[in-house]
């Protein structure tokens, strides 16, 4: 790697020795015979890695260094002295300096530290560079919809956002609750911290508590080592448990626990671990029902319902469909490097008359299937789906219509409809959906790649 290098030394031989020998190895190389040269020079133009001396007059090394901090904390430094000790050598790694050299100088050592430091360096800007792509996608203004429905649900998710408040996300699958989830955390003051996602509804009861909060080896049958649960992973961020609805009465409890108490203890352990972690939960299901039912707990649901946001689904928000069209198939175009020119008016005409029970995920899929598979440069009415095509409003979810689809065309309707109910139930976990409908696991998985649906 090459990088963009600051020498700092106020012996002259010594300074041009390393500039020089760097200069070889292909890097753009600055010298500076001061540290208050440096610090000034570095203020006007950053730097990748900073190799300066440690004992120099005016500013020596470690003013330098924490000057250069100051100005770009991710800044690398490698500080070299003749006087090296113990000392000098931690209060320089105190400090934030990348190593400590003492002289006379390896230059092949000077190397290899450099590229380590660059390598650091790539790594650094690599993670800011996703996080700015990740806040970018999951940022309010990047959730599409106009309809007055979903800017009261954004807005009150933005105002929640800031504060340690618990939310609670409410929808039907496929509504976009996990990118709703995301994007209060990105709006958070919790940004910079982990965000941690787990499904209730696609684990099973036995192993949901030790997916939450992590077990000692030896805790159970198969525990045969340590595991760091999911809420020890997101401290100092966010935790989003989806489908909580999902969660067993005795896992419902420990949560309660650590809501309250801000501290847990693993399974089959006896340490106290103390989090700092903000929850937001989603469903499907109505948890008012459930409260009666006895099926989940009064108290858990008061720590959970602090703020709770509503989605609405696509059939209560048609408003937002066009926005959405539009939208989706232009990803899918760049993805695919396909020329589109939008939708025609068929095609969009039927995609308005449609209940779409999957809500956007089926949209989105049935939309990039037409893109994928479309043969010009719009979305054609025959390029959608059949169950999509064939949609009469009057018989939306029950029956296509006989006038217009062939008897083949009519069962992979019904079929598909009944795979997107039946992981709808079952949050979206294929073994549960198959064993609901009475088929293998594996025809499953071929009837949903058939009918491009969506499942865990």
């Amino acid at each position: 790697m090459r990088g963009n290098i600051l020498v700092v030394d106020d012996e002259e031989n010594q300074r041009e020795m390393i500039a020089g020998f760097l200069r070889k190895k292909g890097h753009a190389v600055t010298a500076a015979p001061s540290g208050d040269r440096a610090v000034e020079v570095f203020r006007k133009k950053g730097y990748d890695v900073v190799v300066t001396d440690y004992r120099m007059k005016g500013t020596h090394g470690v003013g330098v260094l924490k000057a250069v901090k100051e100005l770009n904390p991710t800044v690398g430094v490698i500080l070299i002295s003749a006087y090296g000790t113990v000392e000098t050598a931690v209060e320089a790694m105190k400090e934030g300096a990348e190593d400590f050299l003492v002289k006379p100088i390896d230059l092949e050592q000077l190397e290899a530290l450099l590229q380590r430091a660059l390598s650091h360096q790539a790594v650094v800007r690599e993670n800011r560079e996703l996080k700015e792509r990740l806040a970018e996608r999951y940022r309010f203004d990047q959730i599409i919809g106009e309809s007055g429905t979903m800017q009261e649900a954004m807005n009150l998710a933005a105002r929640a956002a800031k504060s340690k408040a618990t939310v609670l996300i409410r929808g039907e699958s496929g509504t976009g609750k996990g990118l709703l989830a995301n994007a209060i955390h990105l709006t958070s003051d919790r940004v910079d911290g982990p965000f941690v996602e787990t499904n209730c509804a696609a684990l099973s009861p036995g192993v949901l508590e030790s997916e939450l909060f992590g077990h000692e080896k030896g805790a159970f049958t198969g525990a045969d080592r340590f595991r760091v649960g999911r809420f020890e992973q997101a401290d100092g961020g966010t935790l989003f448990i989806d489908e909580v609805g999902d969660l067993p009465l005795a896992v419902q409890v420990k949560l309660l626990n650590v809501i309250q108490e801000e501290a847990f203890q693993r399974v089959g352990g006896n340490e106290t671990v103390n989090v700092d972690v903000r929850i937001i939960a989603a469903t499907h299901q109505d948890l008012e029902v459930m409260l009666e039912e006895g099926k989940f707990r009064q108290d858990l649901y008061f720590r959970l319902n602090v703020v709770s946001i509503a989605i609405p689904p696509l059939r209560d928000r048609r408003s937002d469909i066009p926005l959405l069209v539009e939208h989706f198939v232009e990803k899918h175009a760049q993805r695919n490097q396909k020329k589109m020119d939008g939708v025609s008016r068929d095609a969009l005409d039927c995609i308005m008359k449609y209940p779409f029970p999957g809500n956007v995920r089926e949209l989105e899929n049935a939309l990039e299937r037409a893109v994928v598979l479309g043969r010009g440069t719009r979305v054609e009415l025959e390029d959608l789906p059949p169950s999509i095509r064939h949609c009469d409003p009057l018989t939306a979810g029950h029956d296509v219509d006989v006038g217009k689809a062939t008897l083949p065309e009519m069962v992979e309707d019904l079929e598909r409809r009944a795979i997107i109910r039946a992981l709808e139930a079952t949050g979206g976990v294929r073994t549960k959906a198959a064993e609901r409908l009475g088929i293998s696991e594996r025809n499953l998985r071929y009837k949903m790649e058939k009918y491009q649906v969506e499942g865990r």
